[in-house]
């Protein structure tokens, strides 16, 4: 399906030892919860992929289609709007305004005096900021998004289609974070960010219980337990979302590889270093959101054990593997951040030594999760050759 590529591959010395419990399950099952409450929420469709399957030498693929989420066009749908609801109720009961106020409530606009005065506001490559932005809409909250300079226009458009100031700061995704916090120390604002640092846990803690339902869809949906997922890197936050929730559906049999753009794969690098580790650079990806260089350390401290391997792939083979979605009848469309997974799997399936490594042979079982679809239309045309609706 992809041509050969050179990648990076590691298999993780450390997986499978005991460590802090990252996610409760009493959070999870709230935040499951609340947003199945939600209107507009369902359950987003896993795909076969036979070709996938026959490509890899694999029993079977299948990709858990996250670009119909709430109409947001990926996963992140889950976690930025949860957060900011988490949020509100709390900044609502220490004012003495509601000591539990409901999501229903505030959507209502029951609280809109006191929500209005509260602004919420986020570091983004892009879909994480339009999550905060819709929640912050949604629940009632002003709200200001910081993108660096490499974000595309079509991405900030849909970012301020839900009503929050967009701030364009100079460098990387990393540094957009570092702005975010200074402006928010600075103004008394409130920070719902997708990754966590030391002494600011507990809201990405909310985002990523958030993802953690995506992962849940694809359990009940895909019937025999996966032996394999591939996914995701970034920060990490879906990666130790969806490693958390396979354990606790499956026990650890699952083995979970995560997946990042080769020039931006600071998940790698922390397993080479055996601590959390910064990639320094631009970050020049074409896989935009997850061009970070530096690990969530909540997810960090999920993955250093709950990862069976971590890989590192080019971006042409995320281009080829969005062109092959594409070409397939019916087609999936697929974004540029949402196929590493795909392009890592048919990479290492045909390298020798990572598919002994990996154990991936005709029996094996494998599940990936295409976290995004066409959230800039205009990127994936270029991409792809033609526009989503295409056929």
């Amino acid at each position: 399906m992809i041509p050969t590529a050179p990648f990076r591959f590691l298999v993780n010395r450390h997986h499978g030892t005991p460590g802090v419990v990252v996610l409760p399950d009493g959070g999870f099952r709230r935040a499951k919860e609340e947003i199945s409450s939600w209107p507009g929420y369902a359950p987003t469709p896993l795909v076969d992929l036979p070709d996938a399957a026959a490509a890899a030498r694999v029993g079977s693929v299948h990709y858990k289609d996250e670009g119909g989420r709430f109409g947001l066009g990926s996963f992140k749908a889950l976690g930025g709007a949860f957060a900011v609801m988490r949020l509100l109720q709390a900044e609502l009961a220490r004012r003495g305004v509601a000591n539990a106020a409901t999501a229903a409530e505030l959507m209502e606009g029951k609280h809109k005096d006191a929500t209005r005065s509260v602004t919420v506001c986020c570091a983004t490559d892009g879909n994480h900021g339009r999550s905060v932005a819709w929640g912050a809409q949604r629940f009632g909250a002003a709200c200001v998004i910081f993108v660096h300079e490499h974000v595309s226009q079509g991405r900030r458009d849909a970012i301020a289609k839900w009503g929050a100031e967009i701030r364009v700061v100079p460098g990387n995704y990393d540094d957009a974070v570092r702005e975010a916090q200074k402006q928010a120390e600075a103004n008394k604002w409130f920070v719902v960010s997708d990754t966590s640092y030391a002494g600011y846990t507990e809201v990405p803690r909310d985002v990523m219980q958030g993802y953690r339902v995506m992962a849940e869809e694809a359990a009940d949906q895909i019937g025999q337990a996966p032996t394999h997922v591939f996914i995701q890197g970034g920060v990490g936050g879906v990666a130790a979302a969806v490693s958390v929730q396979m354990r606790a559906r499956f026990g650890g049999s699952v083995k979970v590889v995560v997946v990042e753009p080769d020039k931006a794969a600071c998940l790698l690098a922390s397993a080479e270093a055996g601590q959390p580790t910064t990639v320094p650079g631009d970050l020049d990806t074409l896989m935009a959101g997850l061009a970070c260089g530096e690990p969530s350390l909540l997810a960090w401290q999920e993955l250093e054990r709950g990862a069976f391997a971590f890989m590192a792939v080019p971006d042409e083979t995320a281009v080829e593997s969005m062109k092959a979605l594409a070409a397939r009848k019916p087609a999936v469309v697929a974004g540029e951040s949402a196929v590493a997974g795909l392009a890592a799997l048919l990479l290492a399936a045909r390298e020798p030594f990572a598919r002994a490594a990996l154990g991936l042979d005709e029996s094996s079982r494998v599940l990936l999760f295409g976290t995004e679809g066409a959230t800039d239309v205009e990127v994936y045309t270029k991409l792809v050759g033609h526009a989503p609706s295409s056929p």
